[in-house]
């Protein structure tokens, strides 16, 4: 089975990015002159994924919209002579075929993913958070397919954390099978860091057999009354082999201010049109 399709959940309500997220998705909003959720696509579409899926909420069809052509923008370009501009305005509208579904109650992860089935169909899909960039030579999700296509089971990310913030990830339990491979035992929904079985914490990249969608499908409220998908990736490794890759890269938690501040700067510092000016200021206001 080859990896075609990627979910990437969007319901959310971006409160912790209000008022700019009042009437604007937070997966919008630019890191430097791109949005975010670009960057989510790009990734997918450089590890040779076919479809997007979107799993969106009430107010967010501006990032469906984004993927979308724009022929009477690009008129008005081509008028004022800004060819580059409506070249990469189709660049951005050809990158990927890109479908939605809506997530109409806030019911967590495990349900947002659930809202998928339909279009994901009987075969393998990826599961991309908008709030995690990751900065990588080989795209993330693409590090973690070439370990299902290699073994056809489920695959995660892992990235050691610090032990004072174990409580904010799913975790799990594993062992070494070789470098940055594991074989994931079981899963546990942000434990207290006393309880916790290490600080190898889930972030978000999947790789997913189909069987999780019946997982999903019967499994109780978990954490905070929703349907947590660490608790289905539980479940499905007590079914059938489950491996974590800690992947090879830089990521940014831009569901969290000081992540996203630390993002924009990462990727000016990438622009070679930013790169000296942005380099001059941090060294000035270091002073």
């Amino acid at each position: 089975m080859k990896l075609k399709k990627a979910v990437i959940p969007v319901a959310g309500l971006g409160t912790r990015f209000l008022p700019a997220t009042k009437t604007v998705p937070k997966e919008l909003l630019p890191i430097v002159d791109i949005p975010s959720i670009q960057y989510v696509v790009q990734e997918a579409v450089d590890a040779g994924i076919e479809e997007i899926i979107f799993v969106t909420g009430r107010g967010k069809d501006g990032i469906e919209d984004h993927f979308d052509e724009a022929p009477e923008l690009e008129q008005v370009l081509a008028e004022r002579g800004q060819q580059e501009m409506v070249r990469m305005l189709r660049r951005i509208a050809e990158m990927t075929e890109v479908v939605s579904v809506r997530q109409k109650k806030p019911l967590g992860l495990g349900h947002a993913v659930l809202c998928a089935k339909d279009l994901v169909g009987d075969e393998p899909f990826a599961v991309m958070l908008a709030d995690d960039l990751i900065d990588s030579d080989v795209p993330c999700i693409r590090q973690l397919s070439e370990i299902f296509e290699r073994t056809q089971e489920s695959v995660v990310a892992l990235m050691e954390v610090p032990e004072a913030e174990v409580h904010q990830y799913g975790i799990i339990k594993g062992k070494v099978l070789q470098d940055r491979f594991y074989q994931v035992e079981a899963t546990v929904e942000k434990p207290p860091a006393k309880e916790a079985p290490s600080r190898m914490a889930i972030i978000g990249r999947y790789v997913l057999r189909p069987e999780l969608f019946s997982i999903l499908q019967a499994l109780p409220p978990g954490k905070g009354g929703e349907i947590q998908l660490t608790d289905g990736l539980a479940q499905l490794v007590r079914e059938r082999r489950v491996y974590g890759c800690e992947f090879l890269g830089d990521r940014y938690d831009i569901g969290d201010k000081f992540g996203f501040v630390r993002a924009t700067v990462a990727y000016a510092l990438k622009r070679p049109d930013l790169k000296d000016k942005v380099m001059q200021y941090l060294k000035a206001t270091s002073r």
